[in-house]
């Protein structure tokens, strides 16, 4: 292929639409700039364009080169020609390892369980997002189906998931907060699928922030997988028949008697399960400050 670039109109193909600017694409035509090489830039300017092109020349990447009739190939391509070493993706997992390592080891110190694993990482992935929006915002509308639609969403995004992350750990209103994590965790696995395995589209997920390095794929889609899934169960808890047995029988039960644990008094036992399912417990005849949530029988 010695001296092709010289015999022929160079082209280039590549992917410019106001969601998302491809990186490679940038690098091919500065690399062919800083060789003197001139050539037309061919901007492919939605996702419809670009597919169609894909299938036109039966590729599966952009950008593309073609040098007359005879297609060189994509950006990696241009640097073997020149001699060049190719700048390769930085991506890495380690953000969202000790992300979600951090939360793992968090809930198992306090007990918390697997919901309260959801919410502690929900809401510190929207932690992560808080602090730069904007960026979070500009990312996230590359692949994000809803934020390309209605650009309000991506702001709003953050937010509604520190607010999901709080109800798993609370417990307060579980079936809007089974609500929310599904519709989030659905929408954003099908961005997800959409984009990676789709439109074929190497991007960086936003869901650890705007900067972040880590790759948008599989770690992405479990992600949101997982959220669709807690979601469901959170849904069909509150929704099972004692749960909807307590929140229309608040009322507390009769008192029984039973034995302080500290003072070794009988007292009668005021019992109450709140619309969460969590049962209360109080011995009546102390004053508050000697109550407590549970007893045990016997001296």
């Amino acid at each position: 292929m010695t001296n092709v670039l010289f015999n022929a109109p160079v082209k280039v193909y590549r992917m410019s639409t106001p969601e998302h600017e491809c990186p490679w694409g940038l690098r091919a035509i500065n690399l062919l700039s800083e060789h003197s090489i001139p050539f037309e830039d061919i901007l492919l300017r939605s996702q419809t364009e670009v597919n169609t092109f894909k299938d036109q020349y039966g590729v599966s990447t952009t950008p593309q080169i073609f040098v007359g009739d005879q297609r060189l190939g994509g950006y990696s391509d241009l640097t073997k020609y020149f001699s060049v070493q190719a700048i390769t993706p930085e991506y890495s997992y380690t953000p969202v390892i000790a992300l979600f390592s951090t939360a793992g080891l968090v809930a198992l110190s306090t007990s918390l369980g697997l919901t309260g694993f959801m919410g502690i990482s929900l809401s510190m992935l929207a932690s992560l997002k808080l602090m730069d929006i904007d960026s979070f915002t500009t990312s996230f509308k590359k692949y994000d189906l809803i934020t390309q639609r209605f650009q309000h969403y991506g702001k709003i995004y953050p937010f509604a998931e520190l607010a999901i992350g709080l109800g798993f750990l609370s417990n307060i209103a579980p079936l809007f907060t089974g609500v929310g994590s599904l519709i989030l965790g659905m929408s954003g696995a099908v961005s997800v699928f959409k984009a990676v395995y789709i439109d074929k589209m190497a991007l960086n997920c936003a869901c650890i922030g705007g900067n972040s390095k880590a790759p948008l794929g599989i770690v992405s889609f479990a992600e949101n997988g997982i959220m669709t899934i807690m979601g469901a169960m959170l849904i069909f808890s509150s929704l099972s028949p004692q749960s909807l047995k307590s929140m229309r029988s608040p009322n507390p039960v009769s008192p029984e008697i039973d034995y302080h644990p500290v003072h070794k008094l009988a007292c009668p036992i005021y019992s109450t399960t709140s619309f969460t399912g969590k049962r209360s417990i109080n011995c009546i005849a102390l004053p508050a400050f000697f109550r407590r949530d549970s007893l045990t029988k016997g001296a």
